[in-house]
């Protein structure tokens, strides 16, 4: 078996993104790792392709890296999560890596977060009330399996604590331990993870979530890479355990934050407001893998 190839043709950076002369053979969404002249080592992941070249995305920043003594060599493989049903009850990072001081997942196996979204055509009629505990959902905008429910908030509303209650209190009536929740926070402060996690923890639901928390200091491309993540373990436990389960993802705006500076790093044309013009289709994908 061949090693990967390590180059040093690393010819620009800008931001968190690097450009890769002279390669061969590397694909789009290929992960790449990067190892600095200190030996310390980052995990990238290809944006682009064009004959030669790749810009590669650098998970944890560009700052420190020396293009002269820096080595970057392309592993062949895409982002993939690790999935098991030891996943409920736990907390990770937007890129699937436990952060609450548990012991490792053993996964039952790895599945490509670039997940495709499903034909509305081909899904079963949605008919299956969950209940959310909240009375002007459940009474005049119910939620159904099946279906998706975006909720619109303002500055100084409590929309972290309307997430929080729907994760806490949901279930599909009827079904019992049959039902779980994965939960994504991207670009949250410390302050929001904190009350995050005293809510599942003192209610007991943190025993049917698995809480993917992305941190507004963590890096962009990983906030990208969160609600994918959780939407793959949430199709793992549906369609592997057959599980009821709710995604909720919090919140879409840093999202679109993340994906606006990408694309001004990328120097791609802006669209309104300065958000790239394919935000819409890429958050279209999002929501179609979650229903």
């Amino acid at each position: 078996m061949m090693l990967p190839k390590e180059y040093r043709t690393i010819s620009n950076l800008s931001g968190p993104l690097m450009m890769v002369d002279k390669i061969e053979d590397v694909s789009y969404d290929e992960l790449a790792e990067i190892r600095l002249g200190s030996g310390e080592r980052r995990r990238g992941r290809v944006l682009e392709i064009s004959e030669n070249k790749a810009l590669v995305q650098v998970y944890e920043g560009s700052t420190g890296i020396d293009v002269n003594t820096t080595q970057i060599r392309f592993l062949g493989d895409v982002l993939k999560l690790p999935v098991s049903k030891d996943m409920l009850g736990r907390i990770f990072n937007g890129r699937g890596d436990p952060i609450d001081g548990g012991a490792p997942i053993i996964p039952d196996a790895y599945l490509d977060v670039n997940g495709n979204p499903m034909n509305p055509y081909s899904r079963d009629y949605p008919s299956e009330f969950i209940q959310t505990g909240i009375s002007t959902i459940d009474g005049m905008n119910p939620l159904v399996r099946g279906q998706k429910l975006p909720i619109f908030s303002g500055a100084g509303l409590p929309a972290n604590q309307l997430a929080a209650q729907i994760a806490k209190q949901a279930k599909v009536l009827g079904e019992g331990e049959n039902f779980a929740v994965v939960f994504a926070a991207m670009g949250i402060t410390y302050k929001e993870a904190a009350f995050f996690m005293k809510e599942f923890e003192e209610s007991g639901a943190l025993e049917r979530v698995v809480f993917f928390l992305n941190l507004a200091d963590d890096p962009t491309i990983e906030r990208i890479a969160t609600p994918r993540c959780a939407l793959t373990a949430a199709e793992f436990l549906a369609y592997t355990h057959n599980l009821h389960v709710l995604v909720i993802l919090n919140e879409m705006k840093n999202y679109c934050d993340a994906l606006r500076e990408i694309s001004t790093a990328r120097e791609e044309i802006p669209g309104h407001r300065g958000y790239t013009g394919y935000m819409y289709t890429d958050l279209a994908t999002n929501y179609k893998r979650a229903v």
